[in-house]
């Protein structure tokens, strides 16, 4: 198994910033990818960003030049340091762990709540 545990999450002002932390414990084994989804009321789960553990990354259009995913050199953390929140932003945040190739498996999270009102 994988356990995820996810903080930073909170309450900004538009225009503001945040960072959010995931912590990796257990089956971390590569190649793998780690990022983060997000999910606003009433929409479907999408994709934030990710990092691969060859350190390819990949970002949503809406968050690029705004968001930057990076992690630790154990690899075992991966954060998402986020600059200019827009209201938009506002919704769960899900960190994801998923083991790529014969034999993947994929853990989430249990989400923390960022929101960005004025």
């Amino acid at each position: 198994q994988v356990q995820l545990v996810e903080s930073g999450g909170g309450l900004v002002q538009p225009g503001g910033s945040l960072r959010l932390s995931c912590a990796a414990s257990g089956r971390i084994f590569s190649p793998h990818v780690m990022g983060w989804y997000r999910q606003a009321p009433g929409k479907q789960r999408e994709l934030v960003a990710v990092i691969s553990s060859t350190d390819s990354t990949s970002y949503a259009n809406s968050v690029k030049g705004r968001f930057t995913i990076a992690r630790d050199n154990a690899q075992s953390t991966v954060y998402l340091q986020m600059n200019n929140l827009k209201p938009e932003d506002t919704a769960v945040y899900y960190c994801n762990f998923k083991r790529v190739g014969t034999g993947g498996y994929d853990y989430w999270g249990q989400g923390t709540q960022v929101t960005v009102s004025s």
